[in-house]
This record gives C-alpha cells, structure tokens and sequence, in this order.
C-alpha cells in the first residue's frame, strides 16, 4: 500500500510542480512521473540538509513537490 501511496503522492507533486514552473513544459503525463522521482530526490535533498517532512501527507507532498520543480529545472536546462 505504500508503494500506491509513493505513486498518487508523487504524481500529484508532478503536476503541482508543472504548474509551479510554468512554460515549455515537458507534458502532464512526463511531469507526473518527474514528479515522482522528485519525490526521491526532495527525500534526499530534505535529510542532507537536515530538515525532516514528518507533516503525513502534506509533508511528503511538499517534499516531493520540491524535488519535483528541482527536476523540472534542471531537466529544463539541459532541455535548452
């Protein structure tokens, strides 16, 4: 079940941060699933700098909605 979980989360981040970062998108379809990888890497960014999401759901959309508009960032320099 979390698994499911990781999934829904990491597919509402992508498309939160599709909107965030606006213009010359890469798709909802491929921002949902950057956004899932985001959810990895806002994992990862958050315990390297030492902050914890321990908020239950909110907290882990917000962290994978950081590292969702990390990806797209990046994703979109090297797109350019």
């Amino acid at each position: 079940m979390s698994f499911l979980y990781f999934i829904i989360i990491g597919a509402i981040a992508g498309w939160l941060a599709g909107k965030i970062m606006q213009g010359g998108g890469f798709g909802l379809l491929m921002n949902m699933v950057l956004g899932i990888i985001g959810g990895v890497v806002g994992g990862w960014l958050f315990s390297f700098l030492g902050f914890s999401a321990d908020g239950g759901i909110l907290g882990s959309l917000v962290t994978a909605v950081v590292g969702a508009v990390l990806i797209l960032y990046v994703g979109r320099l090297i797109k350019k």
